[in-house]
Protein backbone atom coordinates (compact mmCIF):
# COMPACT_ATOMS: atom_id res chain seq x y z
CA UNK A 1 0.00 0.00 0.00
CA UNK A 2 1.45 3.41 -0.97
CA UNK A 3 1.78 5.42 1.96
CA UNK A 4 -1.00 7.93 1.15
CA UNK A 5 -3.94 5.24 1.09
CA UNK A 6 -5.24 5.08 4.89
CA UNK A 7 -7.73 2.69 5.56
CA UNK A 8 -10.57 2.73 7.74
CA UNK A 9 -13.14 -0.04 8.12
CA UNK A 10 -16.55 -1.25 9.81
CA UNK A 11 -18.58 -4.97 9.87
CA UNK A 12 -21.53 -6.02 10.75
CA UNK A 13 -23.22 -9.57 11.19
CA UNK A 14 -26.74 -9.88 12.33
CA UNK A 15 -28.55 -13.01 12.24
CA UNK A 16 -31.57 -11.27 10.59
CA UNK A 17 -35.31 -11.97 12.07
CA UNK A 18 -35.85 -15.56 10.81
CA UNK A 19 -33.13 -17.26 11.31
CA UNK A 20 -31.83 -19.03 14.73
CA UNK A 21 -28.48 -19.32 13.82
CA UNK A 22 -26.03 -16.74 11.94
CA UNK A 23 -24.39 -18.78 9.35
CA UNK A 24 -22.24 -15.84 8.05
CA UNK A 25 -19.01 -15.26 8.94
CA UNK A 26 -17.10 -11.98 8.51
CA UNK A 27 -13.50 -11.36 9.42
CA UNK A 28 -11.39 -8.26 9.48
CA UNK A 29 -8.01 -8.37 8.87
CA UNK A 30 -6.70 -5.14 8.72
CA UNK A 31 -2.75 -5.47 9.09
CA UNK A 32 -3.07 -7.91 6.22
CA UNK A 33 -5.02 -5.33 4.35
CA UNK A 34 -8.06 -8.59 4.04
CA UNK A 35 -11.46 -8.27 4.92
CA UNK A 36 -14.11 -11.35 3.68
CA UNK A 37 -17.62 -12.34 4.12
CA UNK A 38 -18.67 -15.84 4.02
CA UNK A 39 -22.49 -17.03 4.02
CA UNK A 40 -22.91 -20.91 5.27
CA UNK A 41 -25.47 -22.18 2.72
CA UNK A 42 -28.83 -22.05 4.42
CA UNK A 43 -30.64 -25.02 4.91
CA UNK A 44 -27.75 -27.24 4.82
CA UNK A 45 -26.16 -29.08 7.52
CA UNK A 46 -23.65 -26.89 9.30
CA UNK A 47 -23.80 -24.15 7.16
CA UNK A 48 -22.32 -22.02 10.19
CA UNK A 49 -19.33 -24.35 10.24
CA UNK A 50 -18.40 -23.81 6.83
CA UNK A 51 -18.17 -19.77 6.98
CA UNK A 52 -16.85 -20.15 10.40
CA UNK A 53 -13.38 -22.50 8.75
CA UNK A 54 -13.01 -20.55 5.58
CA UNK A 55 -12.88 -17.01 7.83
CA UNK A 56 -10.30 -19.31 10.36
CA UNK A 57 -8.04 -20.77 7.55
CA UNK A 58 -7.81 -17.25 6.25
CA UNK A 59 -7.10 -15.34 9.63
CA UNK A 60 -3.76 -17.97 9.84
CA UNK A 61 -2.22 -16.08 6.59
CA UNK A 62 1.14 -14.73 7.90
CA UNK A 63 1.64 -11.47 8.28
CA UNK A 64 5.07 -10.59 6.76
CA UNK A 65 4.31 -11.86 2.67
CA UNK A 66 4.60 -9.73 -0.16
CA UNK A 67 1.62 -9.27 -1.88
CA UNK A 68 1.68 -11.46 -4.51
CA UNK A 69 2.21 -14.12 -2.22
CA UNK A 70 -0.33 -13.18 0.52
CA UNK A 71 -2.82 -13.68 -2.54
CA UNK A 72 -1.41 -17.01 -3.41
CA UNK A 73 -2.20 -17.66 0.66
CA UNK A 74 -5.53 -16.58 0.31
CA UNK A 75 -6.24 -18.59 -2.54
CA UNK A 76 -4.43 -21.59 -1.15
CA UNK A 77 -6.75 -20.83 2.41
CA UNK A 78 -9.94 -21.01 -0.01
CA UNK A 79 -9.05 -24.39 -1.22
CA UNK A 80 -8.18 -26.07 2.06
CA UNK A 81 -11.36 -24.72 3.24
CA UNK A 82 -13.10 -26.77 0.28
CA UNK A 83 -11.26 -29.53 1.04
CA UNK A 84 -11.87 -29.70 4.59
CA UNK A 85 -15.52 -28.95 4.29
CA UNK A 86 -16.14 -31.81 1.64
CA UNK A 87 -14.42 -34.19 4.04
CA UNK A 88 -16.24 -32.70 6.60
CA UNK A 89 -19.72 -33.34 4.83
CA UNK A 90 -18.22 -37.48 4.25
CA UNK A 91 -17.97 -37.98 7.79
CA UNK A 92 -21.62 -36.38 8.84
CA UNK A 93 -23.23 -38.20 6.09
CA UNK A 94 -24.38 -35.07 4.55
CA UNK A 95 -24.75 -34.64 1.09
CA UNK A 96 -23.76 -30.61 0.95
CA UNK A 97 -22.13 -28.47 3.43
CA UNK A 98 -20.85 -25.13 1.73
CA UNK A 99 -20.45 -21.29 1.96
CA UNK A 100 -19.81 -18.35 -0.35
CA UNK A 101 -16.89 -16.59 -0.19
CA UNK A 102 -16.18 -12.77 -1.28
CA UNK A 103 -12.16 -11.81 -0.33
CA UNK A 104 -10.74 -8.16 -0.44
CA UNK A 105 -7.28 -7.26 -0.52
CA UNK A 106 -5.11 -4.48 -0.92
CA UNK A 107 -1.69 -4.07 -1.70
CA UNK A 108 0.70 -1.07 -3.31
CA UNK A 109 -2.07 0.58 -3.97
CA UNK A 110 -4.47 -1.48 -5.83
CA UNK A 111 -7.21 -4.02 -4.42
CA UNK A 112 -7.87 -7.69 -5.63
CA UNK A 113 -10.42 -9.42 -4.92
CA UNK A 114 -11.94 -13.47 -4.84
CA UNK A 115 -14.71 -14.84 -4.47
CA UNK A 116 -17.39 -17.88 -5.24
CA UNK A 117 -21.04 -17.66 -5.10
CA UNK A 118 -23.53 -14.66 -4.21
CA UNK A 119 -21.48 -12.84 -1.88
CA UNK A 120 -20.77 -9.33 -2.89
CA UNK A 121 -18.35 -6.41 -3.55
CA UNK A 122 -19.06 -3.21 -4.55
CA UNK A 123 -17.72 -0.03 -5.29
CA UNK A 124 -18.44 3.75 -4.41
CA UNK A 125 -16.59 5.77 -6.55
CA UNK A 126 -16.83 9.33 -6.94
CA UNK A 127 -20.72 8.92 -5.86
CA UNK A 128 -21.77 6.02 -8.34
CA UNK A 129 -21.83 2.31 -7.41
CA UNK A 130 -20.73 -0.94 -9.28
CA UNK A 131 -20.99 -4.41 -8.41
CA UNK A 132 -17.61 -6.02 -9.19
CA UNK A 133 -18.19 -9.35 -8.46
CA UNK A 134 -20.82 -11.38 -10.79
CA UNK A 135 -23.00 -13.78 -8.52
CA UNK A 136 -22.12 -18.01 -9.37
CA UNK A 137 -26.03 -18.62 -9.48
CA UNK A 138 -29.00 -19.60 -11.59
CA UNK A 139 -30.15 -16.46 -12.26
CA UNK A 140 -26.92 -14.40 -12.87
CA UNK A 141 -27.16 -15.95 -16.77
CA UNK A 142 -30.10 -12.99 -17.61
CA UNK A 143 -27.77 -10.30 -16.38
CA UNK A 144 -25.45 -11.19 -17.93
CA UNK A 145 -27.84 -11.69 -21.14
CA UNK A 146 -28.84 -8.52 -21.13
CA UNK A 147 -32.41 -9.53 -20.06
CA UNK A 148 -32.65 -7.85 -16.77
CA UNK A 149 -30.38 -5.88 -14.10
CA UNK A 150 -29.74 -7.46 -11.10
CA UNK A 151 -31.76 -5.70 -9.07
CA UNK A 152 -34.83 -7.52 -11.54
CA UNK A 153 -32.94 -10.90 -10.54
CA UNK A 154 -33.33 -10.46 -7.24
CA UNK A 155 -37.09 -10.79 -7.32
CA UNK A 156 -36.95 -14.08 -9.39
CA UNK A 157 -37.99 -17.06 -7.06
CA UNK A 158 -34.52 -18.77 -7.97
CA UNK A 159 -32.83 -16.21 -6.96
CA UNK A 160 -30.81 -18.24 -4.37
CA UNK A 161 -29.88 -20.95 -6.18
CA UNK A 162 -26.00 -20.78 -6.41
CA UNK A 163 -23.69 -22.23 -9.04
CA UNK A 164 -20.85 -22.31 -7.36
CA UNK A 165 -19.52 -22.80 -3.29
CA UNK A 166 -16.65 -23.83 -1.55
CA UNK A 167 -16.92 -27.48 -0.04
CA UNK A 168 -19.45 -27.82 -3.08
CA UNK A 169 -18.22 -30.06 -6.65
CA UNK A 170 -15.29 -31.52 -6.95
CA UNK A 171 -12.63 -28.40 -7.76
CA UNK A 172 -13.41 -25.19 -6.64
CA UNK A 173 -12.99 -22.20 -9.19
CA UNK A 174 -12.89 -18.88 -7.28
CA UNK A 175 -13.04 -15.66 -9.72
CA UNK A 176 -10.66 -12.90 -9.30
CA UNK A 177 -11.02 -9.05 -9.90
CA UNK A 178 -8.48 -6.51 -9.46
CA UNK A 179 -7.99 -2.83 -10.08
CA UNK A 180 -6.48 0.68 -8.96
CA UNK A 181 -7.27 2.22 -5.04
CA UNK A 182 -8.57 5.82 -5.61
CA UNK A 183 -8.39 8.12 -2.42
CA UNK A 184 -12.27 8.59 -1.19
CA UNK A 185 -13.03 5.18 -2.46
CA UNK A 186 -15.79 3.24 -0.72
CA UNK A 187 -15.65 -0.36 -1.03
CA UNK A 188 -18.89 -2.88 0.43
CA UNK A 189 -18.63 -6.62 1.10
CA UNK A 190 -22.09 -8.46 2.01
CA UNK A 191 -24.04 -11.39 2.02
CA UNK A 192 -27.44 -11.70 -0.11
CA UNK A 193 -29.14 -11.18 2.70
CA UNK A 194 -28.23 -7.38 2.62
CA UNK A 195 -28.58 -7.39 -1.61
CA UNK A 196 -32.01 -8.78 -1.29
CA UNK A 197 -33.56 -5.97 0.44
CA UNK A 198 -31.49 -2.94 -1.00
CA UNK A 199 -31.13 -2.03 -4.80
CA UNK A 200 -28.06 -0.69 -5.95
CA UNK A 201 -30.28 2.80 -5.58
CA UNK A 202 -30.69 2.08 -2.02
CA UNK A 203 -27.19 0.69 -1.72
CA UNK A 204 -25.62 3.80 -3.93
CA UNK A 205 -27.63 6.50 -1.47
CA UNK A 206 -26.65 4.66 1.61
CA UNK A 207 -22.79 4.13 1.13
CA UNK A 208 -22.97 8.18 -0.30
CA UNK A 209 -24.70 9.76 2.46
CA UNK A 210 -23.73 7.59 5.32
CA UNK A 211 -20.18 8.14 7.56
CA UNK A 212 -18.43 5.43 8.09
CA UNK A 213 -19.29 4.87 12.02
CA UNK A 214 -22.98 4.71 11.23
CA UNK A 215 -22.90 2.98 7.81
CA UNK A 216 -22.69 -0.58 8.24
CA UNK A 217 -25.71 -0.25 10.95
CA UNK A 218 -27.43 1.58 8.39
CA UNK A 219 -27.17 -0.96 6.00
CA UNK A 220 -28.09 -3.60 8.46
CA UNK A 221 -31.25 -1.94 9.36
CA UNK A 222 -32.33 -1.46 5.52
CA UNK A 223 -32.36 -5.60 5.30
CA UNK A 224 -34.19 -5.54 8.44
CA UNK A 225 -36.99 -3.30 7.41
CA UNK A 226 -37.00 -4.78 4.31
CA UNK A 227 -38.10 -8.48 6.51
CA UNK A 228 -34.57 -9.51 7.44
CA UNK A 229 -35.17 -13.15 6.24
CA UNK A 230 -31.58 -14.05 5.75
CA UNK A 231 -28.50 -13.45 8.09
CA UNK A 232 -26.82 -10.18 6.97
CA UNK A 233 -23.05 -9.58 7.04
CA UNK A 234 -21.70 -6.04 5.66
CA UNK A 235 -18.02 -4.50 5.52
CA UNK A 236 -17.15 -1.44 4.86
CA UNK A 237 -13.79 -0.40 3.70
CA UNK A 238 -12.69 3.21 3.18
CA UNK A 239 -9.51 4.31 1.48
CA UNK A 240 -8.76 7.77 2.72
Amino acid sequence: MTQNHMLRYSVQTHVGLKRKVNEDAVLALPDHQIWVVSDGMGGHAAGDYASRLIADLIATIPLDLAPAARMQALRDAIQKAHEIIQAEAVARGVSVIGATVVCLMMAEGHFAALWAGDSRLYLLRDGQIQMLTVDHSVVASLVLSGQMHWDEAEKLPQSNAITRAVGVGDALELDKVRGELRSGDRFLLCSDGLTKYATFAVLQEALSQAPLETVADRLVQIALTGGGGDNISVIVVDVL
